[in-house]
């Protein structure tokens, strides 16, 4: 099945790198016009190069989304540029990895602030364009840590549940305006974070030893799941998450 976007306009927050850039150039790929939204001016060009260069349209749009300010600046300024975008994927996040006794309570409220603060605030001011049109789409990036966990991820783990609690909890609110609310757990992909893992023989065989399918998720795997998720044909699929983690968390 062929998808095309023509006509939507996509907001991807975390668009500077990694799942973000790839959601962002897999949604281009099918026609959607493209705002990436990150604190890294630098690698966000470099992502709307990659994307110009396939004859497609992508803008730049620096703010901090953790910020109330900045995300209502941002909302005017993707509206003055592209009008109310259909789509919505909020991608940005943050890991601090330590015991829950060694946090300072700022730390800790940096990464809900992160992913689940975040968010909030972009579906806020997003979601009014949205509703009337008889079409939106809004993805949560959560993680496979929201339904299992790890020692030292209680942070983490924390802003991820709490994400998937404001998604369904959102879908129930904008079903009958014809917008759609998912969430994505991604499981273990080859990110730059995880090439330290990857890069490693000795570290990466005893990894996938304990992974199902005896591989790493490829970032054009999230691409292609959002892509769908973000398309006319998904458009029964709402207030639900989408696990791609090859098997982790059947265990």
């Amino acid at each position: 099945m062929k998808i095309d976007l023509s006509g939507r306009i996509a907001v991807i927050t975390g668009g500077s790198r990694g799942l973000g850039e790839a959601m962002a150039k897999t949604l281009a790929s099918a026609n959607a016009q493209i705002a990436l939204v990150a604190r890294d001016r630098a690698r966000m060009e470099l992502v709307r190069a990659d994307i110009a260069a396939q004859g497609k349209v992508a803008e730049v749009f620096v703010a901090d989304v953790t910020q109330e300010n900045e995300v209502a600046k941002l909302a005017e300024a993707v509206n003055a540029r592209f009008g109310s975008p259909q789509i919505l994927i909020n991608s940005a996040g943050t890991n601090l990895r330590k015991n829950l006794v060694d946090f300072t309570l700022q730390e800790f409220r940096s990464v809900l602030d992160a992913s689940l603060i975040s968010s909030f605030l972009m579906c806020r001011a997003f979601v009014p364009g949205m509703r009337g049109t008889g079409y939106g789409r809004i993805l949560n990036m959560s993680s496979i840590m929201s339904h299992v966990s790890l020692a030292g991820r209680t942070a983490y783990s924390s802003a991820k549940a709490a994400l998937l609690g404001l998604t369904r909890a959102l879908a129930l609110e904008l079903a009958t305006d014809g917008i759609t609310v998912n969430g994505i757990s991604p499981g273990p992909i080859g990110t730059d974070m995880n090439r330290p893992i990857m890069n490693n023989p000795e570290l990466n065989t005893q990894f996938l030893a304990n992974l199902p399918v005896g591989r790493w998720g490829k970032v054009e795997e999230i691409g292609a799941l959002a892509c769908y998720l973000c398309s006319e044909a998904a458009g029964f699929i709402t207030g639900t998450d989408i696990l791609i983690d090859g098997g982790w968390t059947t265990r």
